[in-house]
């Protein structure tokens, strides 16, 4: 058995006994559902993390930066994660107040509609038991590639690794492995970003060695290879695609199902705040090492084949061995967090959110739901070939339209009714599924203005417009949602306030900082590399990547002062106060007519 084996056996074990052994405490379906409502910050910024990133980022995202697309991949200012910071202030803390056990039962709630429920529930069950599916069959192969394992030897090892302690922990365990993978795969992945840019010469000379790969020669620039033979013939078809995919990530990452439902778990509104925040940092530094290094192993080997094995081929050739097996344990991990989170989720929906019960749900029957859900999975994995991988450009990209707009006016709009978030949550859905779907297959052709996110978006909003103007609002559903936007008392606290308020200052200090970083050691080494120097050997600021790495500041500055503002007004309990009485006289007036 060699190092690489041996680490990832002995890391999938300890996982598999942690998380078991945290279903100990597991005493009811709160425990099992939620963790018990009590999970602090860095358990909610270790979930939210590891739950997202999986095989795709490792493989997949590392693989498309190291065949051409770093430089925008670094540059662009996460247009996407800061979904985090607008879905919890404007989202997630809204939902945590439901105190639902899942995400689609709190749409059920807020129509007073088991429909709704069952339609989101539905969405659930086909958009994450897909994914589910893709993220097992991609932990399967890296697993196959690495050990002795056969493929369908590496599926049961795979499927059993994170479906033992899903299943009897419920969200007790996964939230506490997804802390503990997101710790491995975290520092694995800056050690190993440290040693391969020290063997480069730094990052500087790196990135003015990179310039130099003669058959990649925009690969650094701001928007990569493009041209006869990509999916982007010119500059801006590419800006548009990119800006479309990021703005509809964005949205997943503030209501898809494996993101917002993090926040139900949460000790209270403060925790949902401050780890959306965090969680929001701790992707971009993770996003910045895996493109960059995706990218600069060029300067080493620019002839990878296939390109979603760069990462797995530095981890073996360009670093010593035992830092190698750790990123590749770590790499199998982000897998299984992914796996166990969609599997918790599904296994819920199923058990929660379609049939409406007359008896009362138990802890027996939702953990017999959820093993006939993993033997449903694990027998797709054997009859579906892993060329589905496809199914993870778009399947999450389908909550952006299904439940993005519902999501949002579920909480901000006083018109929108039952039947219309009903229609709002299936047309989003396949609106988005049916274009994917047959542009994959060639039937079709989009221009990027005309991402199938994007159609779905506007075709749920469309609907939801059209329906309510026909509809109307009862009054359990206007009552309920006035009732979320009481804050609680227990949050109206100084102290934790002023805590709270320490993550959007870092924002601003971000949004200052960055533009610096990027310009001293990304924009300045290109230009040098790629003679776009001045005459007088000064920067070229009316360059693409200079005005990329100076839009940093013009996003997150106003953000974190956004969120500054936000979260006093809401929480400060002198500011609040005012408030909050005249919601309750307005509740009181509509609870008695």
């Amino acid at each position: 058995m060699d190092i690489f084996t041996l680490t990832i056996a002995v890391s999938i074990i300890f996982f598999v006994v942690i998380g078991s052994y945290a279903g100990r405490s597991v005493k009811n379906l709160d425990d099992y559902f939620v963790a018990g409502r009590r999970a602090p910050t860095l358990f909610i910024v270790g979930t939210l993390v590891a739950s997202v990133l999986s095989t795709s980022i490792f493989l997949g995202e590392a693989g498309f930066t190291y065949d051409g697309q770093m430089g925008p991949y670094i540059l662009f200012p996460g247009i996407a994660v800061v979904g985090y910071i607008y879905g919890a202030l404007l989202f997630g803390t809204f939902l945590r107040r439901s105190r639902a056990p899942t995400v689609a039962d709190f749409f059920g709630r807020r129509f007073n509609s088991h429909r709704v429920q069952q339609a989101a529930g539905v969405t659930i069950i086909a958009g994450l038991g897909c994914y589910l599916l893709v993220v097992t069959q991609g932990a399967a192969i890296l697993l196959s590639d690495l050990t002795d394992l056969s493929y369908f030897q590496s599926l049961v090892v795979a499927w059993l690794s994170y479906t033992i302690f899903t299943l009897y922990s419920g969200s007790q365990g996964v939230i506490l492995t997804d802390t503990l993978m997101f710790l491995l795969f975290s520092v694995a992945t800056l050690l190993f970003a440290i040693v391969v840019i020290d063997n480069f010469g730094g990052i500087s000379t790196a990135i003015s060695d990179l310039t130099q790969i003669e058959s990649k020669p925009d690969i650094a620039s701001w928007h990569g290879t493009i041209g006869p033979g990509t999916e982007w013939p010119t500059a801006s078809d590419y800006l548009i695609w990119t800006l479309i995919i990021d703005m509809s990530w964005g949205i997943v990452y503030a209501v898809g199902p494996w993101q917002s439902s993090r926040h139900l778990m949460a000790r209270d509104e403060h925790v949902v705040v401050r780890a959306a925040i965090y969680s929001c940092f701790a992707v971009i530094l993770m996003q910045l090492l895996i493109y960059g290094i995706g990218g600069l192993i060029n300067i080493a080997n620019p002839d990878i084949t296939p390109s979603e094995t760069v990462i797995i081929w530095a981890a073996k050739n360009l670093v010593p061995e035992f830092l190698g097996a750790l990123l590749l344990a770590g790499i199998v991990a982000a897998a299984l967090s992914s796996a166990s989170t969609f599997l918790s989720l599904v296994g819920f929906s199923v058990s929660n959110d379609l049939i409406k019960r007359k008896e009362a749900l138990t802890l027996k029957s939702t953990r017999l739901l959820m093993l006939v859900t993993g033997l449903i999975v694990l027998a797709a994995s054997f009859y579906f070939p892993p060329s589905i991988f496809w199914l993870m450009l778009f399947i999450a990209t389908v909550f952006a339209a299904s439940w993005g707009p519902v999501g949002f006016m579920s909480i901000w709009s006083k018109k929108i009714t039952a039947d219309a978030a009903f229609w709002g949550i299936v047309t989003g859905f396949v609106f988005n599924v049916v274009p994917a779907a047959a542009e994959y297959l060639g039937l079709i052709h989009l221009p990027s203005y005309l991402n199938p996110a994007l159609i779905g978006i506007v075709v749920s909003l469309i609907t939801i417009i059209l329906v309510s103007r026909r509809g109307k609002v009862t009054r359990p559903e206007a009552i309920y949602r006035m009732r979320l936007h009481r804050t609680p008392r227990s949050d109206c606290d100084l102290r934790k306030t002023k805590t709270t308020l320490l993550a959007p200052i870092f924002l601003v200090a971000y949004g200052c900082i960055m533009p610096l970083v990027f310009i001293n050691y990304y924009v300045l080494p290109y230009q040098r590399g790629a003679g776009q120097l001045l005459a007088d050997g000064t920067i070229n600021w009316a360059s693409g990547e200079t005005i990329l790495a100076l839009s940093t500041a013009a996003l997150y500055i106003p953000l974190g002062l956004i969120s500054v503002w936000i979260i006093w007004h809401r929480y400060s309990p002198s500011v609040n106060r005012r408030y909050n009485l005249s919601k309750a006289h307005a509740l009181e007036l509509a609870e008695h007519g």
